[in-house]
């Protein structure tokens, strides 16, 4: 199977898959209690979880004006559509919503990087692990060099990995993952659920490195 074929088929069964599961609508979503999350956690990483729950609010809150405004639709924003873009390894895609990512996220999340120097990335995902708009360091125009353009240009891929995919649909209140990066990092992935009109969608994924706090 060529790769054209192959990425479209991946496309097609993701969307299918995220048809099949319409959102469904969770109770209201109560103001997280950060002290109360944070218990047993050391100081670093109760700083990522304070700047996590606070993107994963402006976010949602984000996407919920996209809907209000008729920019998209709620069944859009939902669907698990993805529009292969072609001739580029690592597969990347665009989406119905994916401009409107790149217009309103990306200042969320460099506002996250500008808080550590630590901070190795700050993204919003959906549940299928789709990466609309990466931060401004990882989204540098292509060059056709395959090694320079997997670590500089990482915007609009899906990251299904294991620890993407678990970040990415966990509803737990946080999840903390220790990984490689397929560039060869080795980080700390603190990831929080975004909800949009009280429907999981998603979560957004803070990445860095541990400092020792001794």
């Amino acid at each position: 199977m060529n790769t054209t074929k192959t990425t479209a088929l991946v496309a097609l069964t993701l969307a299918l898959g995220a048809a099949l599961a319409l959102p469904s609508r969770a109770a209201a979503q109560a103001k997280p209690n950060v002290a109360a999350l944070s218990e047993g956690l050391g100081p670093q990483e109760r700083e990522m979880l304070a700047l996590a729950l606070d993107l994963s609010k402006r976010c949602g809150e984000a996407m919920e004006k996209w809907v209000a405004t008729k920019e998209v639709s709620e069944e859009r924003l939902f669907a698990g559509l993805y529009y292969p873009t072609l001739g580029v390894i690592p597969p990347k895609f665009t989406t119905d919503w994916d401009r409107l990512a790149d217009r309103d996220v990306q200042a969320l999340e460099e506002a996250v990087m500008a808080r550590s120097g630590n901070i190795i990335f700050a993204v919003l995902v959906d549940k299928n692990g789709y990466l609309p708009t990466h931060n401004v360091r990882y989204s540098q125009p292509l060059t056709g060099n395959a090694a320079n353009d997997l670590v500089n240009n990482r915007t609009k891929r899906i990251f299904n990995d294991k620890t993407g995919i678990l970040a990415a649909r966990s509803t737990a209140p946080f999840l903390i993952q220790k990984y490689q990066r397929d560039t060869g990092e080795q980080m700390v992935d603190l990831s929080v659920p975004v909800y949009v009109k009280d429907a999981h969608w998603g979560a957004v994924r803070i990445g860095y490195r541990m400092v020792d706090a001794r």
